[in-house]
């Protein structure tokens, strides 16, 4: 098996669903955290200069939906079916675009009483409520997102709207079997021990 360090801040962000699929295929790493005060100097000595970035035997392999999409493949996460592993791609690209949205609010000079406001009036409405209705009827109608187990997507699903779940429980009343799917997910051992034990951070 190759040697594998993911490099990334000392954030969940847009690694952690990497971390996850590690976790999930008790596949060995180094989980390289970067403090932000740090990050300057480091950048320098990052190929590309920015992060998430794999390093892969020392071979570095960017861009994070490539990343957690090569570590699935070794996780057994990725359907054989050339046409589910596709369905699972198009929807970490939605969620992608979804949590970038997200970030843009977060990561906004508003007050924090006008990033709630937008997140509420313009954000979850028009943004997240239409992919959730999405979600919501496909898993009222199967177990897991695509085939008859779990894959990378799900990890995803359960990732970003657990996180939902954590902060705005309200907001997730009226799709019961996505939030099934996101509980199903973080009761997987694996998944689980690692939720127990994963550094604490902001994001």
């Amino acid at each position: 098996m190759p040697e594998y360090k993911l490099i990334y801040f000392n954030a969940r962000g847009r690694a952690e669903l990497i971390r996850w699929i590690f976790a999930y295929g008790d596949i060995p790493y180094t989980d390289e955290r970067v403090e932000k005060e740090d990050w300057p100097e480091k950048k320098k000595n990052v190929p590309g200069g920015k992060v998430p970035v794999l390093m892969v035997d020392g071979k570095p392999l960017p861009q994070s939906l490539a990343i957690a999409r090569y570590v699935a493949k070794q996780a057994d996460l990725v359907p054989q079916d050339h046409l589910e592993a596709a369905y699972c791609d198009a929807l970490a690209d939605t969620l992608a675009e979804v949590k970038g949205e997200a970030y843009k609010i977060m990561f906004s000079s508003q007050s924090e009483e006008e990033k709630k406001k937008v997140y509420r009036e313009e954000f979850f409405p028009n943004v997240m409520a239409p992919v959730l209705e999405r979600l919501e009827k496909r898993l009222q109608e199967r177990e897991w997102f695509v085939s008859d187990k779990v894959t990378w997507a799900d990890l995803m699903i359960s990732l970003v709207f657990g996180e939902v779940q954590k902060r705005k429980a309200e907001l997730l009343e009226a799709y019961p079997a996505v939030v099934t799917l996101v509980n199903k997910v973080r009761d997987i051992l694996a998944i689980k021990q690692w939720l127990e034990t994963a550094p604490d951070t902001p994001f």
